[in-house]
Formats: structure tokens, C-alpha cells, sequence
């Protein structure tokens, strides 16, 4: 009896460090968050109360958050499908060349843009795109193609397309990689065994490529969701939430909330919600993803 709860104890001791870790890093700040959505804080002044639910009626009740939270969507689903298309297309390229040295060059290659640092994209970008001295604009002038330095940063029709591109020139290269891997774990057996069938390329991509790596897609959509709808260094580093808050996702708006307008229980609230959105689509994306993994195993 006494062995048994020594070996308890040790057992304990060897998982505490990962408790205290996530107790820090994620049970503390999330309980915070969602306590001060319910108060009145501030950044000006120590003191504050609890004001029940009215934070969140003042954020369900304000036009710009749904301005932010629609400018999110678009966001996200946006960059989302064309990382998807490109980084999918790129993988499939990639995985059709043989020669084993062209193959990793061109994976080098292709894998540049996700290796950068997010400050450092944001400033290329900003300076190859300005209005007014911007690499880009210059050039299309010079060329004959636009009549006057165009605007990518500074007009609103055109500032989240162009926002959309660099996250996707950005972000391509994570899809690629990881859907590249799922190929090349698909037996060529059932290639050549389709082949000799007559099969054809599509048929065989449809019903051999596809059901072997769409797993894989899912999980990728689901991550991807989540970071991308939760974006904030790209466009903040880029056009700040502008031109007229055109520009401003649901983390700009409620970093706005928190640090320039020192709400911080309102945009606590913000970030409550959310995480409840999130949370929301997540749940979807894994009902979908189980759906999958049944079908697969029966």
C-alpha cells in the first residue's frame, strides 16, 4: 500500500510542471478575460465593478464591431480558399516531379514566403505597394497599364483584395508542405493498379488521391481558420485597419477596444465573443472531420 501511493505521488510530480504551465498559460488568462468582460476596467484608472452583461450589449450593439466581424469573414474565407487552391496545386506539382534534387529545390524554392517574419513581409509589401513611391505602382505606370499611381493601400475597394494576396502569398506554403507529405504516403499500387484498369487521371485523383489526404485537408482548414480569422500583425503592420476602418478585422477592433481606447472590459467582452465564434466554427469543422474518419474506418 505504501508502494502504490509513492508510485501515485512520483507519477504526479513527473505531470506538474505541464499543469502549472497550462494553468498559466491558458486556464489564468482565459478566466480573466471572461471575468473582466463583466466589469467596467479600464487602463486609466485601478479601480473597477461588475456591470453584468451590459459590456456585451454594447458590443452587440455597436455597428462596427459587425463592420469588424463581416470584414473578418471575408477575410478568412478568402485567404483561406485560395492558400488552399495554390498550396494544393503546388503540392500536386511538386509531388509529379521525379527527379528527387528538382523536386527539394523547387520546395525550397516555394517555401520562402512562410519562412519570413510576419514584421518583415508586412514592410516589403507596404513599401512594393505604397501610393507613392511603391515599387509596384511605379512599375504599372511605366508600363503603360495604369493612367496614375494605383492606390492598393489607400483606396477601399481595393485594400482588402490586396490585403488577401500577401496573406496568400504568405500562407500558401504551409498548405503545400503538409499536403505534399499526405501524397507521398499514398501507395503507388493503387496507381498502377488503376491504370492497368484504364482509369483515368481525374478518376484516379477522385478516388485515390482524395480520400487518402482529405484528413488532412480538414485539419488544415480548421487550423488555418483559426489563425487566419484571428490575424492581426499582417493588416495592422500594413494599413493599420484602414482606410475607414475598411480594413479592420475582429483583433484590430478589439485591440483598438483594449489599447487605444482603454476599454478593457468592453473588449474583453470582444474577445469573448470571439472565442465563442471560433469555437463555434471549430466544432462544425470536427463534426465533419468525425463524420469522415467513420466512413473511413467502415
Amino acid at each position: 500500500m505504501k508502494y502504490k501511493v509513492k508510485k501515485d505521488y512520483g507519477r504526479w510530480m513527473w505531470v506538474l510542471p505541464a499543469i502549472v504551465l497550462v494553468i498559466c498559460l491558458f486556464v489564468y488568462p482565459l478566466g480573466s478575460q471572461v471575468f473582466y468582460s463583466f466589469t467596467n476596467k479600464t487602463l486609466i484608472k485601478a479601480t473597477y465593478g461588475m456591470k453584468g452583461l451590459s459590456n456585451y450589449t454594447a458590443i452587440l450593439t455597436d455597428p462596427n464591431f459587425w463592420m469588424a466581424l463581416w470584414t473578418s469573414v471575408k477575410w478568412t474565407v478568402l485567404s483561406l480558399l485560395f492558400q488552399m487552391l495554390i498550396g494544393f496545386s503546388a503540392a500536386l506539382a511538386l509531388n509529379s516531379i521525379r527527379n528527387q534534387v528538382a523536386r527539394q529545390v523547387y520546395r525550397i524554392l516555394l517555401i520562402i514566403p512562410w519562412a519570413f517574419p510576419t514584421i518583415a513581409i508586412a514592410i516589403i509589401w507596404k513599401w512594393l505597394l505604397n501610393g507613392i513611391y511603391g515599387f509596384v505602382p511605379t512599375l504599372l505606370v511605366q508600363m503603360g497599364l495604369a493612367d496614375k499611381l494605383p492606390q492598393f493601400l489607400s483606396t477601399p475597394e481595393m485594400v482588402m483584395p490586396t490585403l488577401v494576396m500577401v496573406n496568400v502569398w504568405f500562407g500558401f506554403p504551409l498548405i503545400m508542405v503538409n499536403v505534399l507529405a499526405a501524397l507521398q504516403t499514398v501507395s503507388q499500387d493503387q496507381y498502377e493498379a488503376a491504370q492497368i484498369d484504364g482509369a483515368r487521371k481525374w478518376h484516379m485523383f477522385w478516388y485515390i488521391t482524395l480520400p487518402h489526404i482529405k484528413n488532412v485537408i480538414g485539419l488544415l482548414v480548421v487550423l488555418r481558420t483559426i489563425w487566419v480569422f484571428n490575424s492581426f500583425d499582417i493588416i495592422y503592420m500594413i494599413t493599420g485597419g484602414g482606410p475607414a476602418n475598411v480594413s479592420t478585422t475582429l483583433p484590430i477592433y478589439i485591440y483598438n477596444l483594449g489599447w487605444v481606447n482603454k476599454y478593457v472590459g468592453r473588449s474583453s467582452a470582444a474577445a469573448v465573443i470571439l472565442l465563442i465564434i471560433l469555437l463555434t466554427i471549430c466544432t462544425a469543422y470536427f463534426c465533419v472531420l468525425n463524420k469522415w474518419e467513420k466512413e473511413a474506418d467502415s
